[in-house]
């Protein structure tokens, strides 16, 4: 192809495109001419700039000026055009102010948290105060001064979350029962104490297990302090936290303490029929309690002779199951807004 061939081509080009452009009524016709025009694989300015190789070496130059030249007046034309059919364009619809509003969306307290503040409540008024400890324990701690023997279960690493790096010895603690030998360790009887907080173990995350969640334990310690303080105890916070609900007591065991029993009270997701979470049995436990066995006593440097005491633990968000009857306690924790907010504040 001679140099004026291709500059004559390179010219139709433009005018053809010029009007091309300037019949599009629409960003998608703009859109097509663009294509048709400036595509790196099939546009009509590409295919001509793939006849510069024909051009003699020596005016090539005026060549690729007049391609440079077409496609800035090209570009220029699409965005001119752009613009003209933008400024077209119907405006935006007006606020309708006659539809809904968006609901806004409260902060609010978990369900397991209403349960621990009315848990404490209950127990504030019968002389209990709050007492706190860490969530990272020793050993000793944990397992040692609460007669737990060195081959028991419990300290197997399949069961107890240890911590590496951290000194040895070192542990996600598995109860809030160290709260309570620290607490001896520190104050003189007559102690009354509630413990609430977050507790580690390997768990599997079932319908009534998790591997982290929160325990309340309590404690109290004095000179003459019997069993029967520790069953009416309990059964007046039930009663008041249930309203009238069977409850019994059944013989267990605890490293701790000594004599052990676990307390249930009746199913209130099936009333008592059977479920899943209740595992077919009608009641669900809701703690574990016993007299504080002497070698507790005495870790805690008490004189057991003197001083006696009972504790008990219990997981709040087993007691929520049932204030609320979720059937699994895996939708405690699943943040799902629309769930929790049913039983928010």
């Amino acid at each position: 192809m001679s140099l004026d061939e291709f500059l004559s081509a390179a010219e139709a080009v433009e005018r053809e495109g010029v009007a091309t452009i300037a019949s599009a009524d629409s960003f998608e016709a703009i859109d097509a001419a663009r294509n048709e025009l400036l595509s790196r694989r099939s546009g009509r300015l590409t295919e001509l700039m793939r006849q510069l190789p024909s051009i003699p070496e020596e005016e090539r130059r005026r060549a690729g000026a007049a391609i440079n030249r077409v496609k800035e007046t090209l570009s220029a034309a699409l965005d001119a055009r752009r613009q003209e059919v933008g400024s077209r364009a119907p405006a935006a619809p007006a606020l309708d102010l006659s539809m809904p509003a968006r609901e806004r969306w409260h902060g609010a307290r978990h369900p397991v948290t209403l349960v621990i503040d009315e848990i404490t409540a209950i127990f504030g008024e019968l002389g209990f105060t709050v007492a706190t400890g860490p969530e990272a324990e020793l050993e000793w701690y944990n397992f040692g001064a609460l007669n737990f023997p060195p081959d028991h279960p419990a300290m197997d690493m399949h069961d107890t979350l240890y911590l590496e790096g951290a000194g040895d010895g070192a542990l996600l603690r598995t109860h809030t029962s160290p709260v309570q030998v620290r607490t001896l360790q520190t104050y003189d009887p007559p102690i009354r104490i509630l413990a609430p907080g977050n507790v580690y173990r390997r768990d599997f995350f079932d319908a009534s297990h998790a591997p982290m969640f929160a325990q309340i334990e309590g404690m109290a310690v004095d000179e003459g302090v019997s069993f029967v303080d520790l069953k009416a105890t309990l059964t007046h916070f039930a009663n008041r936290f249930f309203g009238e609900v069977p409850t019994r007591f059944r013989p267990s065991y605890f490293p701790f303490t000594e004599p052990s029993a676990e307390m249930d009270v009746a199913c209130r997701i099936c009333g008592g029929s059977g479920c899943a979470s209740c595992k077919g049995t009608g009641w669900m436990e809701i703690l574990g309690s016993g007299m504080m066995h002497p070698s507790v006593l005495e870790a805690a440097g008490l004189d057991s002779e003197r001083y006696t005491g009972w504790a008990f633990g219990m997981g709040p968000a087993r007691i929520a199951m049932l204030r609320y009857r979720i059937p699994d306690i895996r939708l405690l924790y699943d943040t799902d807004v629309r769930f929790l907010e049913q039983f928010a504040s």
